[in-house]
């Protein structure tokens, strides 16, 4: 394992993904031995929990839904606490690979945070309608305000740099599509540099979409919402003490 993983935290939001989340622990154990992974249980009813502590994993279990944003701020707020330099997000429903953890890793050498793009010319997933445009929207205005080319500002798979992470544990949203959408913003107003790298997605292991795809035309204006909401926050400055490293 390389020295940067070493002190990477894998960071895996779940909710009720009883079906999946001992299968994509075992994974990411399986293709990145010695690695650290924390399960933060978003207020599951059913066997979440317990599947992933039995997996291995470190679990935090929350006594009731935050979403995936107050699922995330739990992860990184862990991360500083146990002196993880670098946090990755990991979907628990088995979408992401884990093989690209290395990848996503390496590229904090020269940014903050680095997201695993899906349309970036690996893997053929595809959108389509009103949540497809919403997303190039999205795409357009990021990217000029992280003044780098984004194609996919709602992916969940991404890596965390040390002033990032702590940007995040005390200012990550948790509002739908905060952890997506406004992270990225939060994190470009503050100086952080985001760069890309194209990954592929795999289809869902278990569990319920997050997504109601008969509910996709009402995904174009809450994105916007979520876009402006994120405009009209204070900017909020990175940490003065925190370096990259």
């Amino acid at each position: 394992m390389t020295t940067l993983l070493k002190h990477t935290l894998i960071v895996m939001p779940a909710l009720n993904e009883e079906e999946s989340v001992a299968a994509v622990v075992d994974e990411v154990y399986s293709k990145l031995p010695g690695i650290s992974v924390l399960v933060v249980d978003d207020g599951s009813t059913d066997r979440t929990a317990e599947r992933a502590r039995l997996a291995g994993a470190t679990v935090i279990s929350l006594p009731f839904n935050l979403g995936v944003g107050g699922a995330m701020r739990v992860g990184f707020k862990y991360a500083l606490a146990h002196d993880f330099q670098n946090v990755v997000q990991v979907d628990s429903d088995g979408q992401h690979d884990p093989s690209g953890v290395a990848m996503l890793v390496d590229a904090l050498d020269s940014a903050d945070v680095v997201v695993g793009a899906r349309f970036a010319g690996e893997g053929d997933y595809s959108v389509k309608g009103p949540r497809r445009w919403a997303m190039i929207v999205l795409a357009t205005i990021i990217s000029s305000l992280a003044a780098t080319k984004l194609t996919d500002t709602t992916s969940g798979f991404r890596a965390t740099g040390p002033r990032a992470v702590r940007l995040f544990a005390e200012h990550y949203p948790a509002e739908y599509l905060g952890d997506t959408i406004e992270s990225l913003v939060i994190a470009a107003r503050a100086g952080c540099t985001i760069r890309q790298l194209p990954v592929s997605m795999r289809p869902r292991a278990g569990g319920v979409p997050s997504h109601n795809p008969f509910k996709a035309a009402a995904y174009l204006g809450r994105a916007g919402m979520a876009l402006m909401i994120a405009l009209m926050r204070p900017r909020v400055p990175l940490a003065t003490e925190v370096t990259s490293s």
